[in-house]
């Protein structure tokens, strides 16, 4: 079993699934959430995209200190921009896991900001990490879509509005 390609086979069928939903993002409509405290919709849609840069961020890093790094999240003016964002950054990913040994899975990974730690963990957990925010940033933008009447893929299979539910 190589975990390497299993990883990259991962993350590029999560990026081919996700750039199906980001190219409904309605962007007259990017300061929409359903709710108070959700992120508004293009803000959740960049931050999908982003993600895609984390396993290479965790693979060319030992960590990730938000004090002296702070997140600045790419700008997208239309769907082109969003999924061309995500298809740069999963690129990278895959080229950036190509250069991996197995044994380098295994080597720390921080998330602080300055002295607080907010999680420890190998390289590989923060692929796994990466690649678990994205399916989850995913299905609540697939709510976002939903509750837009606008239908969604399916991800896994079909979904009910490609069922004729």
């Amino acid at each position: 079993m190589n975990i390497i390609n299993q990883l990259k086979e991962e993350l590029a069928n999560e990026t081919a699934t996700t750039l199906k939903f980001l190219a409904l993002i309605p962007f007259e409509k990017s300061d929409w959430a359903p709710h108070e405290k959700s992120m508004k919709m293009l803000d959740l849609a960049t931050h999908i995209a982003d993600l895609s840069s984390w396993p290479k961020l965790g693979i060319e890093t030992e960590e990730l200190d938000f004090a002296t790094a702070p997140y600045n999240p790419a700008k997208a003016e239309n769907n082109e921009q969003l999924i061309a964002l995500m298809e740069k950054n999963t690129q990278e990913s895959l080229d950036s896991l190509s250069t991996l040994s197995e044994a380098d899975l295994d080597k720390p990974w921080v998330l602080r900001t300055g002295e607080q730690i907010h999680a420890e963990m190998t390289k590989y957990g923060i692929i796994r990490v990466s690649l678990n925010q994205i399916t989850h940033h995913r299905a609540q933008l697939g709510v976002y879509l939903r509750l837009l009447d606008i239908p969604i893929p399916g991800s896994y299979g079909p979904s009910a509005d490609e069922l004729g539910f």
